[in-house]
């Protein structure tokens, strides 16, 4: 008997130590010859622990039926300079370079759970918002993907203006019980591209951000959604994208050619976790009389290295 239970207790030794070698690490570093891989069909992450669990929301279950039926319909009206999908030029300056983003981060996918994606820069008038709103359209271009862009920058939003639409209701009013999640999404005319803005200035928004509120919205929202692309101040002035940053499945930082100072990108990467960082996007790097015209994907590996799309 002695002998079948020490055999036993070798083979599950044995599988559990197989399986732990099988976990891959969460930032695997991407090797410089290695390609961008567009995965047609992305993994989809296991629903939240949290679904279903009573916490307190005003809408009760979500789903996406439901979602469809109650989130507000609302006419938009793109600025043209800043929405590079919505003109109906597929070649148009730009457009190249975010399906090469594109292809890289569905990369990444495959070897870690990203599904919500925090755009964020060091200082102001990087780009961050221009990037963050065509990341969004670029990724709904792709057949049967629900996208869902959210103007986190309670401070200085932009994103209604570029999408010529109203800011509020928003987020703020929403971390503020004022209004329930299917009040303050609204769906636009570029199909199953979803947007959250802003909402109603408010004093405070660090202290509002950290309430909890925003974290369990996430959650309430990725099983409706393939991505969720979040626009967050600038890492630098204020500290709202490294609280917003902890509600996110990883960070992406925008940074401006010839303008971004190489020590202030360097403390705006300190702001975040090392793995929470997963790439840096470079504007502005072709042309000189273009402001959006050519943008670089960069994946970043654990030693702290970057290999250029």
């Amino acid at each position: 008997m002695s002998r079948i239970h020490e055999a036993l207790k070798k083979a599950e030794q044995e599988r559990a130590a197989t399986q732990a070698m099988a976990v891959p690490p969460p930032m695997a570093a991407m090797p410089m010859s290695e390609q961008p891989v567009f995965a047609d069909t992305p993994p989809v992450p296991a629903m939240p622990a949290s679904m279903g669990l009573g916490m307190p929301t005003f809408g009760g279950g979500l789903n996406m039926d439901t979602l469809l039926a109650r989130c507000p319909r609302t006419e938009w009206t793109p600025d043209p300079g800043s929405m590079l999908f919505m003109n109906g030029d597929d070649h148009a300056r730009g457009t190249e370079e975010f399906r090469t983003l594109r292809s890289r981060l569905y990369h990444l996918r495959e070897k870690m759970t990203l599904r919500t994606v925090l755009v964020t820069s060091a200082l102001p008038k990087e780009g961050k918002s221009f990037t963050s709103a065509n990341l969004a359209q670029v990724l709904v271009r792709q057949h049967g993907r629900r996208v869902l862009l959210i103007d986190a920058d309670l401070r200085g939003p932009r994103l209604h203006l570029m999408l010529g639409t109203p800011m509020g209701p928003g987020l703020s009013d929403y971390l503020q019980s004022k209004n329930d999640e299917f009040s303050i999404i609204q769906q636009g005319p570029m199909e199953n591209l979803f947007f959250m803005p802003s909402g109603s200035g408010i004093e405070d928004p660090s202290e509002l951000i950290a309430n909890g509120r925003l974290k369990m919205l996430l959650q309430r929202l990725e099983p409706l959604f393939d991505w969720i692309i979040v626009d967050s101040p600038p890492a630098i002035p204020v500290s709202d994208a490294s609280v917003l940053a902890k509600a996110c499945d990883g960070v992406l930082m925008v940074v401006r050619s010839n303008a971004t100072p190489s020590d202030a990108a360097r403390r705006a990467r300190q702001e975040f976790p090392e793995n929470a960082l997963v790439g840096f996007v470079l504007n502005g790097t072709s042309e000189e009389n273009a402001p959006y015209a050519r943008y670089y994907y960069e994946a970043y590996e654990n030693k702290g290295t970057a290999t250029k799309a």
